[in-house]
Formats: C-alpha cells, structure tokens, sequence
C-alpha cells in the first residue's frame, strides 16, 4: 500500500500525461527524515535524461530543524532516479518526439521506500486548459442539478 507524501496536482493540468513510470529515487538520510515529517515540494521540479540516466532538478526537501545542513544547494540538489533500462529506452524514445518532456506527478511511500511517479507528458495550449475548465464546471453543476432534484 503507498502512502502519497505530495502531489503535483499543477502537471496534470499543465500537461497531457501519456504514460506514466514508477522509479525510486537516490536520497540522502536527512532527506528521508524530512519526507517523513510531509516536508517534501516537487512542484516547480521537472526530470531530464543525461548519459542514459535520469535526474529530478528542482525538488525541494526542506531539513527538519535538527539537520546539520550548511549549504542551502543542499535542498533543491539534482537526484538520480532508480530506472531499469528498458524503462530508459522508453523515455529515450518518447523525449525524442517534439513537444515531449518528463515531469513529475507523485513522491510517495512504497514498502518503505521512497518512490516517485513520473510522466511523459505533453504540454497543453492554452485552449485546452480553457476547455478542461469548462468541463470541470459543466461537471460541477450537473452533480449540484442532481443534488437539487433528489432533495426536493
């Protein structure tokens, strides 16, 4: 059972998410220590491929007060994630498309381990974000329609 510690609930709407990848994530003993206590920020992250691996720029753990962290580079440090290679090959091949990029959606608890769940995603034009907007609403207000009717 995995238990979410934050979610990028801004990707899913920035981005079509084609496809979706389960990868672990190489963290220091601090940092672990921090995502216990929920202080955990991947928001304005993102994951790029170097030299057939793949790294999380831009995620930010803040220490807990009894750290021992000097360096504030230390918090938003690029982290390798754990893929096999046929998961690489796969990223490989969807980032060499136009338009395709890696972004991270999920950091949560798998077994005691930290994991982290990324997408290949797409970016979205400003008309489809006016649209999913408006699909959203349009949900919203047939679900109070419905409420209405049942409770008169």
């Amino acid at each position: 059972m995995a238990t979410t510690i934050t979610d990028n609930k801004k990707a899913l709407f920035d981005f079509f998410i084609e496809e979706k990848i389960e990868a672990g994530i190489v963290l220091k003993g601090w940092e672990v220590k921090s995502l216990r206590a929920n202080r955990g920020n991947i928001k304005e992250s993102y994951a790029i491929l170097r030299k057939k691996e793949v790294y999380l720029i831009g995620a930010h753990f803040s220490p807990l007060a009894n750290a021992n962290i000097k360096d504030e580079d230390e918090v938003t440090r690029t982290r390798k994630l754990l893929l096999n290679r046929k998961e690489i090959t796969k990223i490989i091949n969807f980032i060499q498309q136009k338009g395709y990029t890696l972004i991270p959606l999920s950091l949560y608890w798998k077994s005691g381990n930290v994991k982290i769940q990324i997408g290949l995603a797409k970016g979205r034009k400003k008309q489809d974000k006016r649209a999913l907007i408006k699909e959203r609403d349009w949900k919203l207000d047939k679900e109070r329609l419905s409420k209405q009717k049942y409770n008169r």
